[in-house]
């Protein structure tokens, strides 16, 4: 028999290969495949079910599993291959493999072994061209359904893969497993593709909405922490405050400006060297004194950390002794050149993480701060060579995608450890970040419009792929310039759309730097020119600061936001489609969206616009919250949007404390 019962699933044997599939949550199954072994239970992002049952029939030349509202049908050929079907409760194919191709002979899971035991895997489905697909993570691209485009399963400054994909279809799939590799949805084909491997691993579900959808994932690979109260606010940052008097004048300064301020951030090299994780006491002589005044006003303190330790660093001998940091495959023992010769820590590594950690805990937590930045998460190499490096759990090429994840556990355990609410700002993530913490932000992306528009699409993409906590550096980091009047325009409708962010953070880069040096006379980091909301001119400072009040209002809406992902899986920002799947149009739009189900929000994502079309679904009446114009629902509208206003619409009677704030 090529079919039979495995633990509680199904389970397939030929010619060195066994697979299986086993319920995994409603409505859902996890499918593996192993080559001259057995699958095992990688944990990279998929959690324990519940007890889940599942009906299993069996012949000599089909097997089929059914779960809920998914159904696998497998199978047989003339030759004792197998194929697997997927269909949802009401006998629609939602997927299905490849196949054979008569006497193409092509394989559906094709495994090409490499020297050394792991194979080189590509997996094969029909491709629906009717479909539309969303998700993946987080990719520098204004495209919103990524029918017929190609990812790279890879993580680099501004690019998260996080491998999850919902079908208009009625599907979404979970491709388990952090490879480097490959996403392709073409007209004529889905595969996907991991570059060095053991097994095949995926997950899918069946819905019938997009909700419905999304909450079985989020069940399945974690929800989010409840958000902190300070994580609801207005974060101030800057590449970068140098000293402590700096960044003290500035908390001050909103302070007497009266300004709600909920955290301020200490950007990079305010440490010695790379891995020392700690202050520079020639520049930051007394953290618990500069942390307790920023406590006085209401403000907390957030700390970068880099992952990098440089061979320079007080922590490098016994991190390398201890085989705590990444190893380099060949050449020399070095990951990153940059401001010194440096290799990452080995996030995959238990021990490695907690050492980290403790020095975390001992240089900044001691000192009162409890908010951690954790940058270069991908983590950042100087050259890409994926198959170059090795980590406790395997090669980058077989598990680097999994780093920014456990970079994150690494510091959620430790906060948890000590009773905080962990929240940490993170450059990447992958499938699981979420549950622990991870507030992900877009990386180091340009001062353009058609950056702002590629990250909204970004936000969304997240969104979908299972990462609520999700913002943008304001403005953009890259090129802008402080007393540019171009630039003010963008940072403006920028810092408007930051406001409907889950997190609303102001960062970046400007131009133009100022170059530093110590007592002594040697070189410091350089720091870019000053980011505050007044470095803009008060025409600006009045619109800004108008804003982040309006941020402060919506505390309680935003509050029960975060409250309802904690509980329910649901993101904060949603594609229209996921409030309203049965209207076609919301399917096509990538330019508006959902906060929560109650706000409409409509940035303006070109310059020199004064005016924007926006679409209401039909169902619901829709009032403007600049002039409490109300619309009834099925229709596009055209609404006026000076540079001070973003059109953002209430739902119904939802709200009304909101109105006319803008």
């Amino acid at each position: 028999m090529y079919f039979s019962l495995w633990k509680n699933g199904l389970c397939y044997k030929n010619a060195g290969e066994t697979l299986t599939l086993v319920p995994w949550g409603k409505n859902s199954l996890r499918v593996r495949s192993a080559m001259m072994n057995e699958p095992v239970d990688t944990d990279y992002a998929l959690l324990p079910p519940e007890n889940c049952t599942a009906e299993i029939n069996i012949d000599e030349n089909q097997a089929v599993i059914v779960n809920g509202k998914l159904r696998a049908v497998l199978t047989l050929d003339g030759r004792g291959r197998c194929e697997i079907a997927y269909y949802n409760q009401n006998g629609k194919c939602l997927l299905r493999e490849n196949g054979y191709q008569g006497a193409l002979d092509t394989a559906s899971r094709h495994f090409k072994p490499i020297l050394g035991g792991d194979w080189e895997l590509t997996a094969s489905f029909n491709s629906d061209p009717n479909e539309k697909l969303y998700g993946m993570g987080q990719y520098q691209q204004e495209i919103w359904d990524i029918k017929n485009c190609v990812f790279e399963l890879a993580q680099r400054n501004s690019q998260a893969s996080v491998p999850f994909v919902l079908s208009s279809a009625g599907y979404g799939f979970l491709w388990h497993n952090p490879a480097i590799g490959k996403a392709v949805f073409a007209k004529n084909i889905t595969q996907w593709t991991a570059a060095s491997t053991r097994q095949l691993d995926y997950w899918l579900t069946a819905g019938d909405t997009p909700d419905e959808i999304e909450r079985a994932y989020a069940d399945a690979v974690g929800h989010a922490p409840m958000m902190p109260e300070y994580g609801l606010g207005f974060w101030q940052c800057k590449l970068r405050y140098w000293n402590q008097e700096q960044l003290l004048n500035v908390a001050r300064e909103y302070h007497r400006r009266g300004v709600p301020l909920s955290v301020i951030v200490c950007d990079y090299f305010h440490w010695p060297k790379l891995g020392d994780y700690r202050f520079d006491e020639e520049f930051f002589p007394d953290p618990k004194a500069m942390t307790d005044e920023l406590k006085e006003m209401g403000v907390e303190l957030m700390v970068s950390v880099w992952p990098q330790v440089d061979v320079k660093s007080e922590n490098y001998a016994e991190m390398q002794q201890r085989g705590l940091l990444i190893r380099a495959e060949r050449g020399v023992q070095l990951g990153k050149l940059f401001a010194g010769n440096s290799m990452q820590y080995d996030a995959t590594n238990p021990e490695a993480r907690k050492f980290v950690w403790e020095k975390c805990k001992e240089n900044y937590y001691k000192h009162g701060i409890r908010l951690f930045w954790l940058d270069e998460a991908e983590p950042n190499y100087t050259v890409d060579d994926f198959d170059n490096y090795r980590m406790q759990l395997g090669t980058h090429a077989a598990i680097g995608n999994l780093y920014p994840q456990l970079y994150a556990k690494g510091f959620y355990d430790g906060l948890k450890e000590v009773g905080e609410e962990p929240l940490t700002l993170v450059r990447c993530a992958w499938a699981g970040s979420q549950r622990f913490g991870a507030l992900v932000w877009s990386g180091d992306v340009h001062c353009t419009w058609e950056a702002l528009r590629s990250q909204l699409c970004a936000g969304l993409h997240m969104a979908v792929a299972g990462i609520p906590w999700w913002t943008t550096d304001i403005g953009g980091f890259n090129g802008g310039e402080t007393e540019d009047p171009n630039f003010h325009r963008l940072l403006v409708r920028w810092f408007e759309w930051g406001t409907f962010c889950p997190v609303m953070r102001l960062h970046g880069d400007r131009s133009p730097r100022e170059y530093l040096h110590r007592t002594d006379g040697s070189p410091l980091f350089p720091t870019g020119a000053d980011n505050e909301i007044w470095s803009f001119g008060e025409e600006n400072c009045a619109t800004l600061t108008r804003y982040i009040r309006l941020r402060e209002a919506m505390r309680p809406y935003l509050r029960c936001l975060m409250q309802e992902t904690h509980e329910t899986g649901r993101p904060v920002m949603r594609p229209m489609f996921y409030e309203f799947p049965q209207d076609s149009a919301c399917w096509d739009l990538n330019d508006q969206y959902m906060l929560g189900g109650d706000l409409l929000v409509a940035p303006v994502l070109y310059d020199h616009m004064d005016q924007r079309s926006v679409y209401l679904p039909a169902g619901s009446k829709w009032t403007l919250l600049h002039t409490g114009e109300t619309f009834d629902g099925g229709q596009n509208v055209c609404v006026q949007a000076p540079l001070d206003i973003i059109p953002v619409f209430r739902r119904g009677d939802a709200l009304p404390e909101l109105q006319g704030l803008l």
